[in-house]
């Protein structure tokens, strides 16, 4: 099998499941109790906060684990709304959110909250000046994802920081795709709160983490007992946390090696593709991009077609977010960026993995263009 879709999820690496299987067995007590037994769960808690929050420089109280991306990105906005409402109820995010975020937006709409949503360009960039212009008075919080997950698309995360900094307005940025990618300073960078999941980056699935800058009393998600600082009840998942932590150690270590090995096979892809296909678009931008995605619409054929046939041959892509894989409707991203319709029907997603070898690639291409020939030609 040929795995291309690591933007859905990675393998758990074997370093972090052996990390972990004491967790299950040895060391099982809950951090909360107040016996000896807890404190080597408490410790390799503090300890994997220590270890997650040096990676964004950030400081470890800054850091709330969480049970997923999903949960941090919905914590971020439900709290800010509830922490500002009587500051204001407007909210400013982009089109091109993954549908954690928008669908959170949709229910702060349905609670009496605004939410602008801005448009992107060609390339799926949001606009600082787009940004600017939508200030008002009432805004409360900022949302703009750091990478696109479709189409892999970087915004200028710093940029829109700052000014969302000299405005004292919170500024928040799902991370989930671009942590390990990208090198990021929560503090160089002005973010505010960060969501990110482990499962992107060889850690298990069912852990996350949420960056909350010290001074912002964000206010609880979930109801119960006093973990986490008394901001996310619920018993933690010590060995999922003590996993995710040794695959950012991992992902830390090998980050400036890994970025160029994907980012050689990332240009391989688009350079034969584009060369060698024809009818073929690169979705999002050629430079300005994570190291990993790549994504492409074929004219005159449909995405799931292609991803079956794909299947066959034993290649693994998708068609866009794996959250909504089943969905037959145009990516809301593809909508966003204006892609036509005759492209956009016909796009996949590949994103890569520290694996992944050039050999693969060339496979990958060769089947590739096997197989949009044949498409087109049923069609």
């Amino acid at each position: 099998m040929l795995y291309l879709d690591h933007a859905a999820t990675t393998a758990t690496h074997p370093e972090v499941i052996k990390e972990m299987l004491p967790f299950f067995q040895d060391v099982y007590s809950n951090p909360s109790g107040s016996y000896e037994f807890a404190a080597d769960s408490r410790l390799m808690l503090e300890r994997a906060r220590k270890v997650i929050a040096d990676s964004i420089h950030a400081k470890p109280e800054e850091i709330f684990f969480t049970g997923s991306g999903t949960e941090a990105d919905n914590w971020a906005l439900v709290g800010m709304a509830r922490l500002k409402k009587e500051q204001g109820k407007h909210i400013i995010t982009s089109t091109i959110e993954h549908h954690a975020i928008l669908r959170t937006c949709q229910y702060l709409e349905k609670k009496g909250y605004e939410i602008t949503y801005l448009p992107v360009d060609h390339d799926g960039c949001v606009s600082v000046e787009d940004v600017e212009r939508n200030i008002r008075p009432d805004t409360i919080l900022i949302s703009i994802m750091y990478a696109n997950n479709e189409i892999g698309t970087l915004q200028p995360v710093e940029r829109i920081g700052e000014f969302a900094r000299k405005k004292h307005i919170v500024f928040h940025t799902d991370a989930v795709q671009a942590y390990l990618h990208e090198p990021i300073d929560v503090v160089k960078q002005s973010i505010d709160l960060l969501s990110v999941s482990a499962h992107k980056f060889q850690g298990p699935k069912g852990t996350g983490f949420l960056y909350v800058r010290e001074n912002i009393a964000l206010p609880s998600l979930l109801h119960g007992g006093n973990q986490e600082r008394k901001r996310r009840a619920g018993t933690e998942n010590v060995a999922g946390i003590v996993g995710m932590a040794k695959a950012v150690s991992i992902g830390m270590h090998n980050l400036s090696e890994n970025h160029e090995k994907l980012l050689s096979l990332r240009n391989y892809l688009i350079d034969r593709i584009l060369k060698e296909i024809p009818d073929v678009v690169l979705n999002g931008s050629l430079e300005n991009r994570l190291d990993a995605n790549v994504s492409f619409g074929f004219r005159g054929i449909e995405s799931q077609s292609l991803i079956l046939f794909l299947d066959m041959e034993g290649i693994c892509v998708s068609g866009g977010s794996a959250c909504t894989s089943s969905e037959k409707s145009i990516s809301h991203v593809l909508q966003a960026i204006g892609l036509p319709e005759e492209y956009a029907r016909g796009t996949i997603r590949i994103s890569l993995g520290v694996e992944n070898t050039l050999e693969e690639m060339t496979y990958f291409v060769e089947t590739l263009k096997e197989l949009v020939a044949q498409l087109r030609e049923f069609s």
